[in-house]
């Protein structure tokens, strides 16, 4: 038994040798030339990247040490040339990173198990996006030949591409909850409205303890604490705006049987884009109670311009603005970050859906008020 105290204290040492209070970022940039710099970002809770450090590239490769820390993090390196940017997750161990002067996209680290599910998933997104790519192509050149059945087809299947690709997000974003990414990528999804606050909240309310205290969640559960203002099944906030007459008009002052509170401005392409399907949706249900409201964030200064694709548009329906652009205190109430939006209310002024268009908006009326 003493011949083997001795073995044991020496593998005692070693273990303690290896217990670094650092661990090493080691990287291989290939195709960078020697001298070429990237720079080291930390971003902490509170969202706000900060340089660490730069690296210097030799021989393609690159290597650096960083204390080991408890603190909510997400780290990435900055290239100059091409300029972008690898995204890393600090989880104090050793991390490799591959990056690729010819393809920044197909950069990827291994090394812990946040970052290597990461790399998956940034390899299927970008799948995703290619198919979408793909499925665009195809229905510019339906529409081209005037197929539009086939143009028709395509639209389904885009959409149901979206819809699978926001469920993967969300399981990602699930499973892999003890990262601060996690809660950036619920808030950016919300923000693009691949999910709904609904699906927000179920993913904010399961996180750790030690993130769910954290300001991004913070910051996001207040956003869907106003959001629920304005959310299905909620009376709709009320508000008065100016008229292009420049007189006061109330939301209650406009509610048919049914009403569409409809967010947009001259300067926004999609929601120029979608008005004539609006319009004909209006034209064809206004005498059976469909009345709409649109309120425009144009900016300050820009009344003409707003007035001017009123006309052109043929929107004759109700209009308010205070041409405060994304400072609206409507949008505002009803946390309107993107447009179009809309918000179809009942006549008791009951939001009753939201964010419905082209097809989808005109089924919605149809079975609500007849063919």
């Amino acid at each position: 038994m003493r011949r083997l105290i001795p073995l044991f204290i020496t593998l005692l040492l070693l273990s303690c040798a290896n217990d670094s209070d650092t661990y090493k970022l080691i990287g291989n940039a290939h195709g960078f030339e020697d001298g070429a710099k990237l720079y080291v970002y930390n971003v902490e809770d509170n969202n706000q990247p900060e340089v660490v450090d730069t690296l210097v590239v030799q021989q393609q490769k690159f290597e650096a040490s960083y204390p080991k820390t408890d603190k909510l993090l997400l780290g990435y390196l900055g290239v100059e040339n091409p300029r972008g940017t690898v995204v890393f997750f600090p989880e104090n161990e050793d991390l490799t990173v591959h990056i690729y002067k010819d393809s920044l996209a197909a950069s990827y680290v291994t090394g812990s198990k946040l970052n290597e599910a990461y790399s998956d998933f940034l390899r299927t997104v970008n799948a995703y996006a290619q198919r979408k790519q793909e499925l665009g192509m195809r229905f510019q050149v339906a529409r081209q030949q005037q197929d539009l059945e086939l143009a028709r087809q395509i639209q389904l299947e885009n959409a149901q591409l979206v819809e699978e690709e926001a469920a993967y997000k969300m399981n990602f974003a699930r499973e892999n909850n003890n990262s601060i990414y996690s809660i950036m990528l619920v808030n950016e999804m919300l923000n693009r409205k691949e999910i709904t606050a609904a699906e927000a909240r179920e993913l904010i309310d399961n996180l750790p303890p030690k993130f769910a205290a954290s300001l991004l969640a913070s910051d996001l559960k207040a956003t869907l604490a106003q959001m629920k203002k304005a959310d299905i099944g909620e009376l709709a906030p009320d508000f008065s705006a100016p008229t292009p007459e420049g007189e006061m008009l109330s939301l209650k002052e406009t509610l048919g049987k049914y009403t569409i509170v409809d967010f947009w401005a001259s300067w926004c392409k999609p929601c120029r884009i979608e008005n004539p399907n609006v319009v004909r949706v209006y034209e064809k249900y206004h005498d059976k109670g469909l009345n709409i409201i649109s309120v425009s964030l144009d900016r300050d200064g820009q009344k003409e311009r707003w007035l001017q694709a009123i006309e052109d548009d043929n929107m004759d329906w109700y209009h308010v603005s205070n041409l405060k652009f994304w400072q609206d205190p409507i949008a505002k109430a009803y946390n309107v970050r993107s447009i179009p939006a809309t918000f179809l209310l009942d006549e008791n002024g009951r939001i009753i859906d939201k964010d419905l268009r082209g097809p989808a908006l005109e089924a919605k009326i149809a079975s609500l008020l007849g063919e």
